[in-house]
């Protein structure tokens, strides 16, 4: 059976979906059909805390789903912006089970993470496949990916 991995840039699919179609994401809807494709053996979400209701109420409905949850704190700089980016902590947890399972996907528009899915395809033969929002997905990401799923209707709310 195939054993899927599945990694989740939660900031960057929740900004892409709502600048593209001002619609939320459906996670439930991408496990449905995930599970159709294979044996789902891990899930992480990775997110920031920012601790208001609807974000809590988000994270509990994807661990009800089957996630994991990673979270950070979300830090304000002094100079009004913002801090709260998982790359490294993604990039390390794909390395980690790459060898151990056949798919690894990845939800994700950004293009710093073509050089992790090269990488892992070459290393560990495993198939890599990127679900993002077309227009808001780095080229370099779909292109080092073994196949690109679209962010369409059907996978939002």
């Amino acid at each position: 059976m195939n054993k899927i991995a599945l990694f989740v840039d939660v900031q960057n699919i929740y900004y892409t979906c709502r600048e593209a179609y001002q619609r939320q994401f459906n996670y439930r809807k991408l496990w449905q059909h995930l599970s159709t494709q294979g044996e789902i053996v891990s899930a992480v979400a990775y997110a920031i805390h920012r601790g208001d209701d609807g974000q809590l109420k988000f994270q509990d409905a994807l661990r009800h789903i089957g996630f994991e949850l990673k979270l950070k704190p979300f830090i304000q700089r002094s100079d009004g912006s913002a801090k709260g980016d998982w790359d490294v902590g993604i990039t390390i947890d794909v390395l980690d089970v790459a060898p151990n399972v056949d798919t690894v996907i990845l939800l994700s528009g950004d293009g710093d993470f073509a050089i992790l899915l090269e990488k892992i395809t070459q290393k560990y033969d495993v198939k890599v496949e990127i679900y993002g929002v077309p227009q808001l997905t780095a080229k370099a990401l779909m292109d080092a990916a073994t196949q690109f799923n679209p962010i369409d209707d059907v996978l939002l709310l």
